[in-house]
């Protein structure tokens, strides 16, 4: 079971990397990067309303929500940068170039968030091992989009 969760990430990427393909195609149809993502977006809403409505676990009640902080409810607005950012750089650099920047800057930034635990991460410290993967991927990054 421990190794679905090394096969799911990969999966991910897989269909970042597609979606990535799959916007530009469209944001290319309708000549309007943040239409496309507004399009790619309600496929992806309406997608969740139906898990949620086939989904056994309860839904909290109205009033639980008010004790939640506000930046916990600002992932959706990530998510629009991060597909808006997408679809305007993936037919400019091409997926390879766009890709391995934004995974330079996810494990840049998760080692520092692990590192000092942030949004309730468990806390890793930084290692000269893992110092030395990070100067890799931003190596390789670099030879990536090297002209």
């Amino acid at each position: 079971m421990k190794y679905l969760f090394y096969i799911l990430p990969v999966l991910a990427g897989v269909a970042m990397t597609v979606q990535s393909g799959i916007n530009a195609q469209l944001r290319a149809a309708i000549n309007h990067p943040i239409l496309a993502a507004f399009i790619s977006f309600i496929g992806g809403t309406l997608a969740l309303a139906i898990l949620l409505l086939f989904s056994k676990q309860a839904v909290p009640a109205l009033n639980a929500y008010s004790d939640i902080s506000w930046y916990k409810f600002s992932g959706g607005l990530l998510g629009v940068f991060v597909v808006t950012v997408v679809l305007l750089s993936v037919q400019e650099i091409g997926a390879a170039n766009m890709f391995v920047l934004i995974i330079a800057g996810q494990l840049v930034t998760a080692l520092l968030m692990d590192h000092f635990g942030v949004l309730g991460m468990k806390t890793s410290p930084i290692s000269l091992q893992k110092m030395i993967g990070v100067i890799f991927l931003v190596v390789g990054a670099w030879l990536v989009n090297r002209k």
